[in-house]
């Protein structure tokens, strides 16, 4: 009798993907032309090949439910699969521009499904590079929450410009964030940091949150440590430098 048939790239014991199959560089060169399938607006987007247990068909998409949340270069897929038992109802994806990391997350979360019945079924990834194509996949003010966590930090001043935050990415940010919505960035680099916190806090439309809202949002705590590469900052016993700012109307726009 054949013995049943094993996926080397999957764990025995837990029938999740292992990352060393999936290993890929750290970050990649977000102006280079990648191919891939990009959607030509956000109605083209198939929730039905994400999300099947809400959407059953593409021809049977629930058009009142969307993605809310956003996790911009989601690396291994930590920070999602933690948000997704956080808030089950919510629909979230990740983007990212690695094609085998976005393979393993795919993997991780089809093999969270198959252990986990009627869980994980609210996230999903997508393969696509977020610095040219947010507005490809969602609508104006369609998103509650945007995630940044340590992003590549292109450290010379020549390729400032690939850095994932940055003035005029701010502006596809803030259409894509509904009024109150949140952006979370993250980085383990002091300059990196500076550089967003400022970028933010320069731009009309958005504005700090405040200490107490912050020990107040569930959210803040996985930030260092839902990820792989937060994980890592904590067992070198480095430091983290966060911004955290919400989508306003500019003041110039208040009645």
């Amino acid at each position: 009798m054949p013995e049943t048939e094993v996926n080397p790239t999957h764990s025995k014991s837990t029938g999740l993907p292992r990352k060393r199959f999936y290993r890929a560089r750290a970050h990649s060169n977000p102006l280079s032309d990648s191919h891939f399938p990009v959607p030509i607006s956000p109605s083209h987007v198939d929730y039905s090949l994400h999300y099947p247990q809400f959407f059953p068909s593409a021809g049977q998409a629930n058009n009142s439910k969307k993605i809310q949340f956003a996790d911009i270069g989601c690396g291994f897929g930590g920070l999602l699969i933690s948000l997704s038992t956080l808030f089950p109802e919510t629909l979230m994806i990740g983007m990212e521009l690695r094609d085998k990391v976005t393979e393993y997350v795919k993997e991780r979360i089809l093999a969270l499904r198959v252990a986990n019945p009627g869980q994980y079924q609210n996230v999903s990834v997508v393969r696509t590079n977020s610095m040219k194509y947010i507005p490809n996949y969602f609508e104006k003010a369609q998103l509650t929450k945007m995630f940044f966590l340590f992003p590549d930090p292109h450290f010379k001043e020549k390729n400032h410009r690939r850095r994932v935050i940055s003035p005029h990415l701010l502006d596809e940010y803030a259409y894509a964030l509904e009024v109150g919505g949140i952006i979370y960035t993250i980085t383990d680099v002091e300059e990196l940091g500076e550089w967003m916190k400022s970028c933010l806090e320069n731009h009309p439309m958005f504005e700090a949150l405040s200490e107490k809202e912050l020990e107040a949002d569930p959210v803040v705590k996985l930030l260092s440590s839902a990820t792989e590469e937060g994980q890592k900052v904590a067992r070198n016993g480095g430091q983290t430098f966060p911004a955290i700012f919400r989508r306003i109307v500019p003041s110039d726009q208040t009645p």
